[in-house]
């Protein structure tokens, strides 16, 4: 028998486990709900008790629908949301909120309590910031940091460890405290490419305590996501997961970035790898691309140095709200309660009887004669790229009094369309920069929708490219097992082997002048929010 490697994602409502043969293929995929807490507004929090159980359960059923031995599992990776744990010296949760509750002893990465910190933090202004687009943003570690410094400090005295997610799982898993490249580099400041923390930054925003015993309490060791850590799984996880002691963990990596490397160097994909860029379509939707020099972008993180491929510079961008804001525009109109009444007699989520609806509206008119004088921003909770700004809120212009299903379709439709044009403004500002894309591989659960790669590739006017696996970003944490395990050299080779192209989508030339012109519209909107938000 050979050898499989399993995959974990843990993504904003549930974890998830994969089991793929060394080929790439998956065998079987299960995953398990997880717990939100939002005890205030702009407040978001989970547990990592509960995220393990969840682990725990999705990887036992994983393997029992797979029909494996635990035994022929050579490796396990790990990917998650980038989210915040802290916890004590010893490793027991702390409390990130004041009700005291140490059972949410996490800040999940939407939490946008940190708001001001982060304002404040990019007023200063420091060297660093030129590593995330210039601002930094809410949802990365050093403002939330600063927020629990200021506003629960008996937790932040007492708390020992405080890991993005991902190196959590990975602690859990192996007992190593061994930080990734990816993580404390995207998310909390790490300057890869001079393989140090900036002491003079954390002492400017009032958190040098954080500099003692060379960072410690945020990693004084760093490793590039897919090294192995330690001897393996320990006997608790071991016995926890249902797999053997000492199987090989891998150094993890952020969930969207998980995707990246399960799609970017698919087989068969035109162009070379910076040719390419990741778009992860999920609650939010992450962009990722890779240079060989660093390129910097105002508005889209990075450039990181070794936070994806060892060697290349990671840009990243994306949009803080996709999936979650085609849910909420269908929630809004007042048809929504039909229309989920129908699609559970249907078996089917709103969304899939939405699109089985557009389907067959597009069989009778065109796409622009649909959605002609609706237009939709949809940043309900802010601009992640490439204006970096969390206080960007959503505009939608042209609704009627229409109440009927038809109406619904064409909102869906139209938002979907303002989807792709946050994609299309993320590639002009990389093309201003220099860095053109020829390619985008999509990922993530609505990225499975023909529809939606089709309404992408016409309204962002980019080749638009889907991969074999229904599980890429789960493929993508499999294959750092699969590299941990010495099944292939590096990643590269890991993605290379593992994963293959399965549609390239042009553009409809029909509607090239439209989209253009929609596009147009959909800027005009961005600029007027921002001057009214002022009054």
């Amino acid at each position: 028998m050979g050898a499989h490697f399993i995959g974990v994602d843990v993504g904003t409502g549930s974890a998830r486990a994969g089991v793929f043969d060394g080929a790439g293929k998956s065998l079987a995929a299960a995953s398990h709900p997880i717990r939100i807490w939002r005890p205030h507004p702009l407040h978001a929090e989970q547990s990592s008790a509960d995220i393990w159980q969840a682990v725990c359960a999705s990887v036992r059923k994983a393997i029992a629908d797979a029909a494996i031995e635990p035994g022929s599992v050579a490796g396990i990776g790990f990917d998650a949301t980038c989210s915040l744990v802290v916890l004590d010296g010893s490793g027991n949760s702390l409390a990130v909120n004041a009700e005291g509750e140490a059972e949410r002893d996490i800040i999940l990465w939407m939490d946008h309590r940190a708001r001001g910190q982060a304002e404040r933090i990019n007023t200063a202004g420091a060297h660093v910031l030129d590593y995330v687009g210039g601002r930094i943003s809410p949802e990365m570690e050093t403002p939330k940091l600063l927020w629990l410094a200021e506003n629960l400090p008996d937790t932040f005295a007492k708390a020992g460890h405080f890991l993005d997610l991902a190196d959590f799982l990975t602690w859990r898993s192996s007992g190593s405290l061994i930080r990734s490249t990816c993580t404390v580099t995207c998310k909390w400041t790490y300057l890869a490419h001079e393989k140090r923390w900036d002491s003079a930054y954390f002492d400017r925003i009032g958190l040098g305590s954080l500099s003692a015993a060379d960072f410690a309490r945020i990693g004084a060791h760093i490793a590039d996501p897919s090294t192995r850590l330690g001897a393996g799984l320990t006997e608790q996880a071991a016995a926890e997961l249902g797999l053997r002691v000492g199987t090989p963990v891998a150094t993890g990596i952020i969930d969207a970035h998980a995707g990246a490397v399960g799609t970017l160097g698919a087989k068969n994909l035109p162009g070379a790898l910076e040719d390419r860029l990741a778009y992860v379509f999920g609650t939010s939707a992450c962009t990722l691309n890779v240079t060989k020099d660093p390129v910097f972008v105002p508005g889209v993180w990075g450039p990181y140095y070794s936070a994806l491929i060892p060697g290349l510079w990671l840009n990243e961008g994306g949009q803080s709200a996709a999936g979650a804001a085609m849910d909420y525009l269908i929630r809004l109109h007042p048809n929504a309660g039909r229309i989920e009444e129908k699609a559970r007699a249907a078996g089917i989520s709103p969304i899939q009887y939405l699109e089985q609806q557009a389907r067959e509206l597009l069989e009778a008119r065109a796409f622009p004669d649909i959605v002609k004088g609706l237009h939709i921003v949809p940043e309900f909770i802010g601009n992640r790229a490439p204006f970096a700004d969390p206080d960007a809120r959503a505009v939608i212009a042209g609704l009627g009094l229409d109440d009927d299903e038809t109406s619904l379709v064409r909102l869906y439709l139209a938002g979907t369309a303002s989807i792709g044009y946050g994609l299309r403004q993320i590639l002009d500002a990389l093309a201003g920069k220099g860095t053109t894309i020829s390619t985008v591989v999509v990922s993530g659960g609505a990225a499975r929708s023909a529809l939606v790669r089709r309404i992408l590739a016409d309204a962002a006017n980019i080749t638009i490219a889907s991969v074999d696996t229904d599980e890429p970003v789960l493929l993508g944490s499999a294959m750092l097992a699969a590299v941990a395990a010495g099944h292939v050299r590096e990643i590269s080779d890991a993605m290379m082997t593992m994963s293959s192209a399965h549609e390239l989508l042009e553009p409809d030339p029909r509607y090239l002048a439209v989209h253009a012109q929609r596009y147009a519209a959909f800027q005009d909107l961005q600029a007027a929010y921002r001057q009214c938000r002022a009054v």
